[in-house]
């Protein structure tokens, strides 16, 4: 089978998409370059093949054709090469048979935090280019991509000519598309960050300060006072995503509650209520 990637990240054959996930992190992790200053050049081997065996196995299909034909199988073809409409498009690159981009372990799991925050990242590409006599040849290349606060999900990144060129035809472009990965707390709502927030009913009755960390990690202490009902949304203006084409401005932060009821109550506190709400009006 040629080299094992299963062996690389340490897990097994029958490994969820899950497992090869949390492993190549954690290794990712152990053997990125700027953590291992000291012997430099051997974590950069390390983590390249690390990435390699991750693009692989976190990919259905190409793990699908590399468990039936190996390293080979993905270098000679079988992978699907795409269509000559979509050559050379798409995040990490184009061109056929088997591509891998290293990755930062981080990168995969904080691209939103990148979106907010903007980055500058470099993404190793493989290419095919015409060598002096014309005759068809592989290249590797780094190219350095700034991504800027409050791109979009769709925004094209565009490197004229970088991408394959193909006798008879001239140098394909090579294009980026920013993609947005799920953030375990936010959701992105146009320029605006969205966050569903649960609450008690004592708490949506008598108030509650919430803490929220900002994608850029600054703690937001937000009192809420008014009386919370279903469907309540507090605004909290200039905290949302950044606004790539207005610099310096940012959309708001939504907080959408969900009013969390008691699911029993005792006589007593039945009667307590009734004689404490009995007074109120509206």
């Amino acid at each position: 089978m040629g080299v094992d990637y299963y062996n690389i990240l340490k897990v097994s054959r029958n490994a969820t998409e899950e497992d090869v996930k949390k492993s190549y992190k954690r290794l990712a992790m152990k053997w990125h370059p700027d953590k291992n200053a000291v012997n430099t050049e051997q974590a950069e081997a390390k983590f390249k093949q690390i990435s390699e065996a991750y693009d692989v196995l976190s990919h259905p299909e190409k793990r699908q054709i590399y468990d039936l034909y190996g390293e080979e199988g993905l270098k000679s073809g079988l992978y699907p090469p795409p269509s000559s409409k979509d050559r050379d498009s798409g995040y990490g690159g184009g061109g056929r048979g088997f591509k891998f981009s290293p990755r930062d372990a981080e990168d995969i799991f904080e691209d939103l935090e990148e979106l907010y925050k903007g980055s500058r990242r470099k993404m190793k590409i493989s290419r095919v280019v015409l060598d002096a006599s014309g005759k068809p040849t592989t290249v590797e290349e780094v190219l350095a991509i700034h991504i800027k606060p409050g791109w979009k999900k769709g925004t094209k990144i565009t490197f004229p000519e970088k991408g394959n060129h193909e006798p008879g035809a001239a140098p394909g472009d090579l294009i980026f598309v920013v993609d947005e990965k799920p953030h375990p707390t936010f959701k992105r709502d146009g320029n605006d960050l969205i966050i569903n927030q649960k609450i008690s009913l004592l708490d949506a009755l008598t108030g509650k300060t919430l803490n929220i960390t900002t994608l850029d990690g600054r703690n937001l202490a937000i009192t809420v006072s008014d009386i919370v009902k279903p469907g309540h949304e507090i605004v909290i203006e200039s905290e949302g995503m950044p606004i790539s084409k207005e610099p310096g401005k940012n959309g708001d932060l939504r907080i959408k509650f969900d009013v969390k009821f008691p699911s029993r109550l005792t006589t007593d506190q039945k009667s307590d209520l009734r004689r404490v709400l009995g007074r109120t009006t509206g």
